[in-house]
């Protein structure tokens, strides 16, 4: 384009001669953010926003990096960090180890490199408490209302240890002879170390819980019993019955469910599997089935109780289970969903395969072949499409494969035998948004028994429920409504209290301006109960590459899995801690860059006095020489700074 007169770029706000000039106070309110002064707003991180149990991940991330210290100076940063966490999650240690991390998924910082490695920092510093024998505080008070907890799984658990952190006695009744549930019965030893579960729950129950094992409400005790004997009743029971496949044929002898398979096995009844094992599922069930199976090993049969799913059923194998020579087991897991579709995480499927089991994804059972003596021969199947969630065969691509067993893990119900009254009748509880049980004021319920999913997912069910008991048990109302995003918030006023910091409180004096007011923490603004922070609200120009400091993984090959029982898993160092500390953007939160004090071209922008500074407290506005330009808005890389002020 040819420059004229006409159209040459100026930076001239005012032609010659110009003698009207704008009202700037009409526009900060009328006008967009440009002519705006800048507010600090806090919003969750899509990492936290993305936890089914709420975790304050950025928060601990940040203690990691060295940025929020403990008020206590002797105290060690991974004490502090530890404390963080087990405000939403008693189990960092367990898991950090076999949690799916969505938070990773979620992690802003995926748009810049690789996310921030959140499951590692929280498996080190969980098994730095253990190792350090880090406990709990008793409950700074006693109440004298009694609270029975039904399940000693990652729901009861949890529920116990904040219901004994507010003072009410708990104790837990379970039908396994130890605690752990899910923890210990349905995920193997070698993806959690049975002495890092051991010391988790033990330090919850060294906090005054009484426990009743091998104790079965409906049958063992009546639920009239329980109502009569506590105030209030927490339902953690899990999801025990597993699903059966549902196809002709699928009744045979030979056919079990996942859940029955790793109860057998992490009980140590189930000592050895048979030649050819098929495993239907997808998820993380049907992976520790399959990998289970593939270190189990096969040994030939040499009495009808050896068989595994007689094993399951609960008959005692002979000698010759455990001193046989074994041979790897042939093991296929089908799935309706394609490989990289499939719920299981990514290195779950990854692992399985270099371990040897055979993955045939887009694949649906049909039917059950039986042999003359009614077990299972072989699995006929077909290729599918999926509508959804609704798998469509087509036609013309069947096929079989021949099994020795066949393990069924398509989904989980609850054993609910004598609990007629609670059963919604498909095996499960219903509850409302608080989890309180219908028709039962003082009835909660948390975990898979209400809906199968994660195990971090029954943690934040428990956090939630308690909220209710302890409303029910002091007589309040219970909330009408759960903040739309509904996660363990981080605190600006209880960071301030414990640096003793906290404002004044307010007086009815009437009052001339605020600037030499501490009634209200000037110019911030709390969003995170309603807000997530996109990646596009960053300025993420501000973060160079950084490799993740990967957390190493002991691989297995298919040659070398058999009776490999070791832990997957290893654990990160100190230095590498606090290195993906650094990596965390802290999306939504200061985290003391400078750069809105640095670009701010009048000066305004100015960090609050040394002695006054706290996370989310670092920095201010003098409004007095704010122009509203919104550099320091582009500038801030974490989109703390909004061009809110005027609105």
């Amino acid at each position: 384009m040819n420059v004229t007169e006409a159209n040459k770029l100026s930076f001239r706000r005012y032609e010659d001669g110009d003698k009207i000039y704008d009202d700037f106070t009409e526009k900060i309110f009328n006008a967009g953010y440009t002519h705006k002064c800048p507010t600090y707003v806090h919003r969750t991180p899509p990492c936290q926003g993305s936890c089914p149990s709420g975790h304050d991940v950025r928060g601990w991330l940040a203690i990691a990096r060295g940025q929020d210290k403990p008020a206590n100076p002797d105290t060690p940063w991974q004490q502090y960090a530890f404390e963080r966490m087990t405000e939403s999650n008693p189990f960092p240690s367990v898991m950090g180890r076999v949690c799916p991390a969505p938070c990773q998924t979620g992690c802003n910082r995926n748009e810049v490199d690789d996310f921030v490695g959140i499951n590692a920092v929280e498996h080190y510093v969980g098994d730095w408490a253990i190792e350090n024998a880090v406990t709990y505080p008793q409950a700074a008070i006693d109440t004298d209302k009694k609270v029975a907890v039904i399940g000693g799984g990652p729901a009861g658990l949890s529920a116990a240890y904040h219901l004994r952190k507010l003072g009410h006695k708990v104790t837990i009744f379970d039908a396994h002879k130890e605690l752990g549930g899910m923890m210990r019965y349905g995920i193997p030893g070698y993806r959690t170390p049975r002495e890092m579960l051991d010391s988790e729950i033990g330090r919850i129950i060294d906090m005054g819980i009484e426990v009743k094992t091998s104790t079965r409400i409906g049958t063992d005790i009546t639920m009239e019993k329980i109502d009569d004997d506590f105030d209030a009743v927490f339902w953690g029971i899990g999801a025990q019955s597993g699903r059966a496949l549902p196809v002709p044929g699928a009744d045979a002898s030979n056919c079990i469910t996942g859940v029955a398979f790793l109860d057998a096995y992490n009980q140590e009844r189930l000592q050895h599997v048979t030649g050819r094992v098929i495993v239907i599922g997808g998820g993380d069930t049907s992976i520790d089935v399959a990998s289970v199976a593939r270190r189990l090993g096969n040994i030939t049969t040499t009495n009808e109780n050896d068989r595994p799913e007689n094993i399951v059923l609960g008959y005692m194998a002979h000698d010759v289970a455990s001193t046989a020579v074994r041979e790897g087991a042939n093991v296929t897991l089908t799935s309706l969903f394609k490989f990289d579709d499939m719920m299981a995480s990514a290195r779950e499927r990854e692992d399985a395969v270099s371990e040897g089991v055979d993955i045939k994804g887009g694949v649906m059972p049909i039917e059950v072949m039986l042999d003359e003596d009614g077990r299972a021969r072989a699995l006929r199947m077909c290729k599918c499409d999926m509508d959804g969630t609704r798998p469509v065969a087509i036609e013309g691509t069947e096929f079989e494969l021949e099994c020795d067993l066949i393990v069924s893990a398509i989904g989980q119900s609850g054993n609910l035998e004598g609990l007629g009254e609670l059963d919604n009748g498909r095996g499960f509880i219903d509850t409302d948004k608080n989890y309180k049980v219908s028709n039962k004021a003082n009835h909660f319920a948390g975990g898979d028994i209400i809906r199968p999913h994660l195990l971090t997912t029954a943690i934040g069910h428990a956090s939630i429920a308690v909220e209710g008991i302890h409303r029910f048990l002091i007589g309040q109302e219970q909330a009408e409504r759960r903040p739309k995003v509904d996660v363990n918030h981080f605190n600006l006023l209880g960071e301030l209290h414990q640096r003793h910091l906290e404002p004044d409180a307010p007086t009815n004096e009437p009052i001339r301006g605020t600037a030499e007011n501490n009634f209200a923490v000037h110019n911030y603004e709390d969003r995170s109960d309603k807000q997530i922070i996109p990646h596009d609200q960053l300025y993420l120009g501000h973060f160079g590459y950084e490799e993740r400091n990967l957390r190493p993984e002991i691989k297995v090959s298919a040659t070398e899995v058999l009776g490999n029982f070791n832990e997957r898993l290893d654990i990160i160092t100190e230095e590498e801690a606090q290195a993906e500390g650094e990596r965390c953007m802290s999306c939504g939160m200061c985290f003391e860059c400078d750069n809105c004090v640095i670009y701010c071209p009048q000066d305004a922008v100015f960090r609050v006095k040394k002695d006054q500074v706290a996370v989310g407290r670092y920095v201010d506005t003098d409004y007095a020489k704010c122009i509203g330009c919104h550099i320091c808005m582009d500038v801030c890389p974490t989109g703390y700074i909004q061009m809110g002020l005027g609105e």
